[in-house]
């Protein structure tokens, strides 16, 4: 169904030109903008595209690491898809594209900035994609995701594994024991969680996550311990 069209012509055009295609329903590209909390926008909101688009965007990934790394085993290619996909990579796509300048979301929602919209940011990624996939097919979702991800796809720390997993293999290797998560907080509105995680491993020092899921912020955890170790390379801050 057409979706009303009430995006100014100047931010269409700018935003047009960053994705690569001029919209044949004008609709759609509005429509994937906008989040659950602008409740009286006649556009509804972008919750059904993102569940389409991140199967669009996780097959269009998984062709590509498929014919990129051609010696490359199972594990592997899954590692590097995982990576792709994360939240985390789709929300520094929405940051290369200043996505954040033309999202609708609600008064709430728009309090929330840097890196605890980053959910938000990502979901909108796969929305975008979906848009794409219905306006113009898959070679239109495609050729999108190559421009954003074919350069990512081959960075070095592209088969950086889950941090968990590394770190529990790597817990089990030099100690002989298996890391131990507690969730020391939970506080925040139910539209914006904060989940406070340490991980303890015997042996070392213990260290705290804090996101916007429990998962989420055990991965922090893992990932900080992983780094201050020198197991992993610290990563970029993300803003």
């Amino acid at each position: 169904m057409t979706k009303t069209q009430t995006l100014p012509q100047a931010d269409r055009v700018r935003l047009e030109a960053a994705i690569g295609h001029e919209f044949a329903e004008k609709g759609r590209l509005e429509w994937a903008l906008t989040h659950a909390s602008a409740r009286t926008h006649k556009a509804g909101n972008y919750e059904r595209l993102e569940f389409l688009g991140d199967r669009v965007l996780g097959l269009c990934i998984a062709e590509l690491l498929f014919r990129t790394f051609g010696a490359a085993t199972e594990g592997e290619l899954s590692v590097r898809l995982n990576q792709l996909v994360s939240a985390e990579t789709c929300a520094e796509v929405a940051d290369e594209m200043q996505l954040h300048l033309f999202i609708r979301t609600g008064a709430d929602v728009k309090k929330l900035t840097g890196k605890r919209m980053l959910n938000v940011r990502a979901d909108v990624v796969e929305s975008l994609i979906a848009a794409l996939y219905l306006d113009g097919g898959l070679e239109v979702a495609r050729k999108f995701i190559l421009r954003y991800w074919e350069r990512r796809a081959i960075r070095p720390d592209g088969a950086r594994r889950d941090a968990k997993t590394e770190l529990q293999e790597w817990a089990h290797a030099k100690f002989g024991v298996t890391p131990v998560y507690r969730v020391d907080d939970r506080s925040g509105p139910d539209h914006d969680p904060r989940f406070t995680v340490t991980v303890e491993v015997t042996g070392t020092a213990p260290e705290t996550g804090i996101e916007r899921s429990k998962r989420a912020a055990e991965q922090v955890a893992a990932t900080r311990i992983l780094e201050r170790e020198g197991i992993w390379q610290p990563q970029p801050v993300q803003k």
